[in-house]
């Protein structure tokens, strides 16, 4: 996630384009100065700090000196900084100040070529090679960083540097001068060497792992087989591009923390992507084919990974409860290009609407989706986070069609976020994307990481907006009886009353629902007061927001719509004037100790 920091209303233009350039950022800025922005800050340089401390890039749409001076007592250690750029207000120029060779000099010419500005790029390494010994393509790394100083001093004086590519493509060097022979050099290879003083060593991403394992295998046996095989076969982990394995296997734990661990994608394939690599197999087996509809896992899937050129360089090893394979592509591997990750779904709750109220989690889960799935309104609703997005709607009343497409999305290998208003688990969409996969029990759908996060509810905004008319016993219930009869609300209904519990109201009224309200109403008048407060909330956090007090005994369905929250007071419930206007609230007893 990269923060985009926003601090006059004359930067907002350019910090909105950044941000639809950004598929995972996240807009912060002044509070009531700058509509749109995620978070609101008052202290700016203390947040700056705590963003960088945190580790997160930083994309500063202000002067260079705010930045500078905010971070100053906090440059410590080189390798350890996240990205940080100065952007120009008109987007004019993309300055990268900090971790230049961990990702800012690149996004400053991304940025700067999509604005139309220059990237002011300082680091000498760039400049004269176009290149940054420390900063190699996506996948590659550095096994000995200290070197690369060296190695780059050494060229900048002229001094003869030598190349040395046993694996892999160093065509991103091309425009470095290296000399046939040399006392510094650079070693691109996918062994585990032991690097000289002068050496610099850096590991091309050429070696796919492919694995196989019984259901529940603990994950220290898996990753004891792979870096024990690696260790005896001399390869670095360091060149590793990906783990692969058979789409069965994509809930698979030790799978997963085997990918975390050496810092690489976790990728899948159908049983149907294995079998074409049969011909190249060193060990098939009809009962692997009988069990899973391929001839080889842990081959098969190292083989698909590493690409048509690729070699098997360590045929299927056992161990315990898994299988091990690894392949070598004389390329590069893009490890994102091949099989699919994991699917994931967030189910999210953005609230009433306004940005404000979207908790951070949920605006981290939209800004990593590359699907949104939702209302057409709730997606209008996320404004500028949902730029860049793949957008699925549908109407009111789809709601199992909207969990479908959601579930299939993210059983395709896709990141998607089921967007629902206020939170996900208040009558909205997440029991019903845990009812779907309980009862088809779908395999593509049981793979898939699901995570639910909470929002802002209705009832919680309303109450707010009028004080405290919840801060005691209450309860929830719709009054819409297309999914729930209406003998049943009823019952709940004369149980809430008999009980003297403050009261929400979700779905009060519709257009073909007129009278549920009225009769909800008088049933609770039998236990309570005429005059008892209600509070009617409209559009909350949207355009046209209204909150009307009235009592009990005055409240009729002509007062309400589907997008109004109804709360209505217990026995106990006060109004009161302050600041020149009305409030409401619900004692819990305090007075007593008063």
């Amino acid at each position: 996630m990269t923060a985009i920091l926003v601090l006059t209303a004359a930067a907002v233009p350019t910090a909105r384009r950044i941000r639809a350039l950004l598929p995972e950022s996240e807009l912060h800025g002044l509070a009531g100065r700058v509509g749109g922005a995620d978070v609101a800050f008052a202290d700016t340089a203390a947040h700056i700090r705590a963003l960088f401390a945190a580790g997160t890039p930083i994309v500063g749409v202000c002067a260079a000196g705010i930045l500078i001076r905010a971070l100053a007592p906090l440059l410590a250690d080189k390798r350890a900084e996240p990205p940080v750029l100065a952007v120009a207000v008109d987007g004019s120029a993309a300055v990268p100040l900090l971790g230049g060779h961990h990702g800012a000099n690149a996004l400053a010419r991304d940025l700067a070529a999509a604005l139309g500005g220059r990237a002011a790029i300082t680091t000498a390494g760039d400049l004269a090679f176009g290149a940054a010994l420390d900063e190699p393509p996506p996948g590659w790394r550095v096994a000995n960083p200290d070197a690369a100083k060296t190695v780059a001093a050494a060229l900048l004086a002229g001094q003869p540097v030598r190349l040395e590519v046993e694996a892999g493509d160093a065509g991103w060097l091309g425009q470095v001068p290296f000399a046939a022979d040399a006392e510094a050099s650079m070693r691109v290879t996918d062994r585990a060497v032991a690097a000289e003083d002068t050496e610099l060593v850096l590991h091309p991403p050429v070696l796919a792992l492919g694995v196989g394992c019984e259901r529940g295998t603990p994950a220290d046996a898996l990753d004891t087989l792979v870096r024990d095989t690696l260790a005896a076969e001399a390869l670095s982990p360091g060149a590793v591009a990906c783990v692969a394995s058979l789409d069965l296997k994509a809930d698979e734990a030790a799978v997963h923390a085997l990918a975390a661990g050496l810092g690489v994608p976790a990728r899948f394939f159908t049983p149907e992507e294995l079998e074409r690599e049969t011909p190249r197999l060193q060990n098939p087996s009809d009962i692997v084919f009988r069990e899973t509809g391929c001839h080889g896992v842990a081959e098969g899937a190292s083989l698909a990974a590493a690409g048509p050129k690729a070699a098997l360089i360590v045929p299927k090893l056992k161990g315990g409860r898994c299988t091990l394979a690894v392949a070598r592509s004389p390329a590069p591997i893009d490890a994102n290009a091949v099989g699919r990750a994991r699917g994931r779904l967030f189910v999210v709750g953005i609230g009433p609407g306004a940005a404000h109220w979207r908790t951070p989690e949920v605006g981290a889960a939209v800004a990593a989706a590359t699907d949104l799935v939702g209302y057409g309104l709730y997606l209008d609703l996320l404004g500028e986070a949902a730029a860049g997005k793949a957008r699925h709607e549908s109407g009111l009343g789809a709601e199992a069609e909207r969990a479908r497409m959601a579930l299939d999305l993210a059983a395709q290998g896709r990141t998607v976020a089921l967007v629902c208003s206020g939170d996900a688990g208040i009558y909205a969409l997440a029991t019903l994307v845990f009812e779907l996969m309980d009862r088809e029990r779908r395999p593509d759908w049981l793979r898939i990481s699901v995570a639910v996060m909470p929002g802002v509810s209705a009832l919680q905004t309303a109450a707010a907006r009028a004080g405290a008319p919840v801060n005691h016993d209450f309860c929830t219930i719709s009054l819409s009886d297309l999914l729930t009869p209406w003998p049943t609300i009823e019952r709940r209904l004369q149980a809430a009353a008999a009980a003297d519990f403050v009261v929400c109201f979700y779905n009060p009224v519709s257009q073909r629902r007129r009278d549920q309200l009225a009769r909800a109403r008088d049933i609770l008048l039998g236990g309570r007061p005429p005059e008892t407060p209600v509070i009617l909330a409209r559009q909350l956090g949207r355009p046209g927001e209204a909150v009307e007090i009235v009592p009990l005994a005055e409240l009729t369905p002509e007062k309400a719509d589907m997008l109004t929250m109804v709360i209505v007071g217990n026995s106990e419930t006060r109004r009161m004037t302050a600041g020149q206007r009305e409030w409401v609230y619900t004692p819990r007893g305090y007075g007593k100790k008063l």
